[in-house]
């Protein structure tokens, strides 16, 4: 009755770090892309500042539009900003899903420690 108590208890975890796993990846993903977002923003803006205030500037949407040169920075600066608190939020996430492998990872150690006959039941599973 342990054991299958043990084997559940392994499979609901081992369930769970695959879940957890592909959430933290997302994130990672979800951080690399606003990353490269705040970046192109940031040099955007960087190249904005040497041009003169009166310069027609225009803006790629799939084709070009005439902007002033205030609003493409205030668009940029705001794509920056926004770039840079979603970021912040996914770091939390990221974190946050860090500690919950972590914990997944310590409870999959102890079934293992506590029951090793758990390891070789496990070993001989089929795997689908």
């Amino acid at each position: 009755m342990a054991d299958e108590a043990n084997r559940t208890a392994f499979l609901e975890n081992q369930g769970r770090m695959i879940e957890t796993t592909g959430k933290l990846k997302q994130v990672q993903n979800q951080m690399r892309t606003k990353e490269a977002e705040k970046k192109r923003a940031f040099l955007t803006m960087e190249e904005l500042k040497q041009v003169p205030d009166d310069t027609n500037v225009y803006k790629s949407i799939g084709m070009f539009v005439l902007e002033t040169k205030a609003s493409l920075m205030n668009e940029q600066e705001k794509k920056f900003k926004d770039g840079e608190a979603t970021i912040t939020t996914l770091q939390t996430s990221k974190e946050y899903l860090e500690k919950q492998i972590t914990e997944v990872e310590s409870n999959l150690r102890e079934l293992l420690q506590q029951d090793p006959g758990l390891a070789r039941q496990i070993m001989s599973m089929n795997v689908v």
